[in-house]
């Protein structure tokens, strides 16, 4: 476990210091550069990836189990939710479509809802602690980035029909190739059972 909670400390401590440290964030590109200071950024941020999914491993190994079995209409209830998490995911990217428009930073409500999709149907210390983790900072992250949305008084350009469905296109056939093979040959575990 200790080496699950080192990745989640460097991997999410990387990602939330626009959340508690915009000021030294600023300061730092300024004193050595915005390249370096991304490749520093890469590297941390690699580094807890990789000791977040060695720990998991390890973690699921020996599982300390929380609470029963979560009953299997909660599998369905994470398929649907990591659906929307999977379209939420490319709207931070594709051009000029309705979703960011509208919830402007999808990318981080993505991860949100993964994460509860995640608690809602796994039951050990290990996910507790992993998709907890990620929840938490999800929800730091989106109100720190709305903060500065407002203190910026950032215009989303408004989203096209074209735009928005080619971001479900997209996230709803990433969603299928996850689900239905990726998520059983990367971590495992078959999430609809198939």
């Amino acid at each position: 476990m200790l080496t699950l909670v080192a990745g989640l400390v460097l991997f999410l401590g990387a990602h939330s210091v626009r959340v508690f440290a915009e000021g030294w964030r600023a300061s730092m590109i300024a004193s050595v550069g915005e390249k370096p200071f991304k490749g520093v950024y890469s590297l941390v941020s690699i580094a807890g990836f990789v000791l977040v999914v060695v720990g998991y491993g390890l973690a699921r190994q020996s599982p300390v189990v929380m609470w029963s079995q979560p009953p299997v209409a909660m599998r369905h209830v994470a398929a649907l939710l990591t659906l929307v998490a999977f379209v939420l995911l490319p709207a931070a990217y594709v051009p000029r479509n309705q979703i960011r428009a509208k919830l402007h930073h999808p990318m981080i409500l993505g991860v949100l809802v993964w994460a509860i999709a995640h608690l809602l149907a796994n039951n050990t210390l290990a996910d507790l602690v992993l998709f907890g983790s990620f929840l938490a900072w999800a929800v730091l992250d989106y109100m720190a980035a709305r903060k500065r949305d407002r203190e910026q008084a950032l215009v989303y350009r408004p989203g096209t029909a074209t735009g928005t469905a080619l971001t479900v296109v997209v996230g709803v056939v990433v969603w299928a190739v996850f689900a239905f093979w990726l998520h059983r040959v990367l971590i495992g575990v078959s999430p609809l059972g198939v």
